[in-house]
């Protein structure tokens, strides 16, 4: 009689194998973000006070700068595979403007103390709801696709900067990411692209805040619309 012995590999055990089973859920959020402007010039003829000369000015976002998000998750379950999630946060960003001629030369002269390039600070709260569809869980990951929208509270305006952002937009944003089970806690990196729809651009009627050759840059522009991606790593 012979004995035959198969080797049998051992299968590595499933970290939280229980963790997509709950109906509720929470967590929290960090990340880093690169958020820029869509610019609509207002192609008007604007006399620089400075020089004298009546032309037509383009601005445009000189650099992407990055910067910084945190937030709360709640997360219910729907199906095996379908989750609702409310994630609002707070978000950091900072963008700069520079103003050229139609010609494409730099702005010489440009009026005001801000030169030709103006920095546009924004911190808004934002109130997203998103629909997350995941995969079937293979061992310790779970890729996922998100897809959702909601709205966002500029809570840093400053009236004494040429430009100056309205308070509310709101927002579409899609992505994609994947579960990484760990002993103690599920990490999510996920990466989003949000695109907001409503003019961003407040008016200038009534700020008595600003300098009369300070009207020059908001006269420029038609409308300012943002679009921002995002790393967020989330902790559930």
């Amino acid at each position: 009689m012979f004995l035959c012995f198969v080797p049998v590999r051992a299968q590595k055990a499933e970290n939280r194998p229980y963790a997509d089973d709950k109906l509720f859920h929470f967590g929290f959020q960090v990340g880093v973000n690169f958020s820029t402007l869509h610019v609509t010039d207002s192609e008007l003829p604007i006399v620089n006070p400075v020089t004298g000369e009546t032309e037509i000015y383009h601005a445009r976002v000189s650099s992407l700068m990055p910067g910084f998000h945190v937030g709360f998750i709640g997360d219910l379950r729907l199906c095996k595979l379908l989750n609702l999630r409310f994630c609002p946060g707070l978000l950091f960003t900072n963008r700069t403007l520079s103003y050229k001629t139609e010609s494409g030369r730099p702005v010489m002269g440009l009026p005001g103390k801000h030169g030709a390039n103006i920095d546009v600070l924004a911190i808004p709260v934002y109130l997203p709801l998103y629909l997350k569809f995941s995969a079937t869980r293979e061992g310790n990951y779970r890729p996922y696709v998100i897809a959702g929208g909601g709205a966002s509270f500029n809570v840093s305006r400053d009236r004494e900067k040429p430009i100056l952002l309205n308070t509310m937009d709101y927002f579409c944003e899609v992505g994609f990411g994947v579960d990484l089970y760990f002993r103690w806690f599920k990490l999510c990196p996920e990466i989003t692209y949000r695109i907001g729809f409503a003019n961003q651009l407040a008016p200038t009627d009534g700020r008595m805040e600003l300098a009369p050759q300070d009207f020059f840059y908001t006269d420029a522009l038609s409308r300012l619309t943002s679009h921002t991606i995002c790393l967020t790593f989330n902790f559930e």
